[in-house]
């Protein structure tokens, strides 16, 4: 039997894709052949095929000319099963779909949701945008063969009579890379730690501010949500405090919570982050590595706090409280240090990407079949 290609089309940059890697490996271990289509390099590693593009000039470039490139290179490869990224590829979907292809959108974030809070639509119009979004998206999935999404909103299916069938599969850690627990290293130093993209909607404004409130120093790592942001953010006096490390890879992240003392996660009370029924993968990546957590009190937080005792659930917009909580887990390391083995213990009986992994490759078999 010939071997089943599935090409998956991105139109961010290669180095921002995780959940893509874990899913080309996962494809491997059913004996498909993977190729990745997105903006960088052109290479082969691990079995996977990077198939790079010349990077964007703008977001309305990468919009419009990037994805139509993406899209062309795609079709060269003739694979079975295409694998869409982003909710500009959707046009591409449906065009993949007539010429007899398998197509999957992988729908990474609740995107009729969070056009809401997107800075570079005019407010006035970002009702209006969304809810045209909601309407192509519903028309393009229905033709579409699976949608994947990450978790169900307030306990409901996104999807629901908006696609022909929907799996949910969480951003779950690399077990590969996120798979120690450092909660006895000695090496550990009085830091917080946020990883992601750093943005004010991310928490990072009050979280800087409340830093200076501690003992503690702030390790940040991730691009910033724009150029803007990053000058107002080192403006502020309490940025002296703060540790700047950049766009790092996933290795790189393992051994930085790995001396790091607490992980953040302090989003605020907009878009689709307070309604989701999951964690931002950054958390379930420091309850691998044996760290407390403070993180949002929402209600999906808050339930697995309850269950698991991994860290402090606080409100992101109060600074004092935030700060006030970091000091005590620096206070008290016995507590910070049991909070760190129940997340791991979290992580190693429920949220872990072995269980996410079957998932997929069931979704894959029967698309095969």
């Amino acid at each position: 039997m010939e071997m089943v290609k599935i090409c998956h089309i991105t139109s961010t940059p290669q180095n921002a894709i995780p959940r893509l890697l874990r899913e080309a490996s996962s494809a491997i271990k059913i004996g498909m052949k993977p190729y990745i289509v997105s903006q960088g390099e052109s290479f082969e590693k691990d079995g996977v095929t990077y198939i790079g593009m010349e990077s964007a000039k703008s977001r309305l470039h990468r919009m419009i000319f990037t994805s139509k490139k993406l899209y062309k290179e795609a079709v060269k490869i003739g694979a079975d099963i295409y694998q869409i990224h982003d909710p500009e590829l959707l046009p591409y979907a449906a065009k993949l779909k007539k010429k007899g292809k398998v197509v999957i959108f992988d729908s990474h974030e609740f995107y009729g949701i969070q056009i809401e809070i997107k800075e570079y639509i005019p407010k006035m119009i970002r009702k209006l945008i969304a809810k045209l979004y909601m309407s192509y998206e519903a028309y393009i999935c229905k033709k579409l063969d699976a949608v994947i999404a990450v978790c169900t909103i307030n306990n409901v299916n996104y999807f629901e009579n908006r696609s022909n069938h929907t799996i949910f599969i969480e951003n779950l850690p690399d077990n590969n890379v996120f798979n120690k627990d450092f909660s006895k290293n000695d090496n550990k130093s009085n830091t917080a730690v946020y990883v992601g993209t750093l943005a004010h909607v991310r928490g990072i404004t009050h979280l800087v501010k409340a830093i200076a409130q501690t003992p503690a120093n702030l390790i940040l790592c991730g691009p910033f949500s724009s150029k803007e942001y990053y000058e107002e953010i080192k403006s502020y006096p309490e940025y002296t405090k703060v540790d700047y490390r950049g766009v790092i890879s996933r290795n790189e992240i393992a051994a930085i919570l790995s001396e790091s003392y607490v992980g953040i996660s302090t989003i605020l009370d907009v878009g689709q982050y307070p309604k989701v029924d999951t964690l931002n993968t950054k958390v379930y990546e420091y309850m691998s590595m044996g760290l407390p957590v403070i993180i949002s009190d929402y209600t999906y937080a808050r339930k697995v706090m309850e269950e698991y005792e991994f860290g402090i659930c606080v409100d992101p917009e109060n600074i004092d409280d935030v700060a006030d909580q970091i000091t005590f887990l620096l206070n008290n390391p016995t507590i910070a240090q049991r909070m760190g083995e129940n997340g791991v213990k979290a992580i190693r009986e429920k949220y872990n990407w072995n269980i996410e992994e079957r998932k997929l490759i069931d979704l894959y078999k029967g698309l095969i079949n």
